[in-house]
C-alpha cells in the first residue's frame, strides 16, 4: 500500500493538476492551429500555386499507384511519401512554437516588471532587534 500513499502525495503536490490543465488546453490549442493551417492558410497558398491541394501531394513508391489518385487511395495501393502533409504539419509546428515563444516571452516580461520582494527577516532577528532597541539608552 506504500505505492498508493506515494501516488496520493504525488497528486497532492498540485503540479499534476496544473500539468493536466496544460495538456487539455494544449490539445485544444493544437486543434485550433491545425484548423488554421489546413482551412485558412494552406488553401490560399494552394490557390497561388495553381490550385494545389497540399493534403494530396505525395510521391508514389509503388508501380501500382497511378497519377491523379487521392492520398488515401494511393496509400491503399502501396507506400507513398506524403510530402504535402509533411509541409502542413511542419507549418502547424512553426505556428505552435511561435505562439509558445510569445507566451514565454510575455511571462518573462511580467516577471521582470515585478519588483523583487525582499525576504522577510526571521523571527529571531526581529526579536533581537526589539531587544536592541529596548536596551538603547534613551536620551
Amino acid at each position: 500500500m506504500k505505492i498508493i500513499q506515494e501516488f496520493k502525495e504525488f497528486v497532492d503536490r498540485g503540479n499534476v493538476v496544473d500539468l493536466a490543465v496544460g495538456v487539455v488546453i494544449g490539445a485544444a490549442f493544437s486543434k485550433i492551429v491545425t484548423s488554421l493551417v489546413e482551412d485558412v492558410i494552406m488553401p490560399p497558398i494552394g490557390k497561388v500555386l495553381g490550385n494545389l491541394d497540399f493534403s494530396n501531394l505525395y510521391l508514389p513508391l509503388s508501380d501500382k499507384i497511378t497519377a491523379g489518385l487521392s492520398l488515401a487511395e494511393a496509400k491503399k495501393l502501396g507506400p507513398v511519401i506524403a510530402w504535402g502533409n509533411f509541409i502542413t504539419v511542419g507549418l502547424n509546428f512553426l505556428i505552435v512554437a511561435f505562439c509558445i515563444f510569445l507566451l514565454v516571452k510575455g511571462v518573462n516580461t511580467i516577471k521582470k516588471a515585478r519588483p523583487a520582494e525582499a525576504p522577510a527577516d526571521p523571527a529571531d532577528v526581529l526579536l533581537l532587534r526589539e531587544i536592541r532597541d529596548l536596551l538603547k539608552p534613551r536620551g
